[in-house]
């Protein structure tokens, strides 16, 4: 038995990278994130022929605000280097009306770094204007940048990032019904 074939080459080639796959996803801890709260806007209903309603709401002065806040781990931003993490965003309809429009912007955040790091810095970017969020498709809400020279142990958590929404295109046109989706948000690397 010949024992350099091709092909029992690429048998141990591919032994070889999973394992080194498989040594790689055991260090590698889950990034986070956590969002809190919900809205539901009131849209008056038009009684009578010549009553208007406004076409655009939002929840900027909410009684329940909606709240992100989430963890990055050190091996994570290990596999970063000084590219930074993102946070992308799309929404995934209940029911819903082509007509409508969501879109986010954020307003505050903070940045902690855990463990022991040299020369660090971690900051929130974007997001501070409205940004269209799209259905099914990603797109990029904030950026998370983060700077230094890595320790053991560390991690960096982001929190008080207000967000608020915008529903756009309610019309009488838009049939009556109680309409409803859910934005999904998800830390990649930038």
């Amino acid at each position: 038995m010949k024992t350099n074939s091709p092909f029992l080459r690429g048998i141990s080639l591919k032994r070889y990278l999973y394992t080194i796959l498989i040594v790689i996803s055991g260090f590698v801890e889950a990034q986070t994130v956590t969002v809190s709260g919900n809205w539901a806007p009131t849209i008056a209903s038009i009684t009578e022929a010549g009553n208007n309603y406004a076409g655009t709401y939002d929840n900027i002065t909410p009684s329940n605000p909606i709240t992100m806040s989430g963890s990055l781990p050190g091996s994570f931003l290990n596999l970063l280097s000084s590219s930074g993490a993102k946070i992308t965003m799309h929404h995934t309809p209940t029911v819903w009306n082509s007509s409508l429009a969501l879109s986010a912007k954020r307003t505050g955040g903070t940045t902690t770094i855990n463990g022991l790091c040299v020369a660090c810095t971690a900051t929130i970017n974007g997001g501070t204007t409205y940004t269209s969020v799209p259905q099914a498709t990603d797109v990029t809400f904030v950026t998370i940048t983060f700077t230094g020279l890595l320790g053991l142990g560390n991690s960096v958590n982001f929190s008080n990032i207000n967000l608020q929404l915008q529903l756009t295109g309610v019309s009488v046109t838009v049939p009556a019904a109680a309409y409803s989706t859910r934005v999904v948000f998800t830390v990649a690397a930038n």
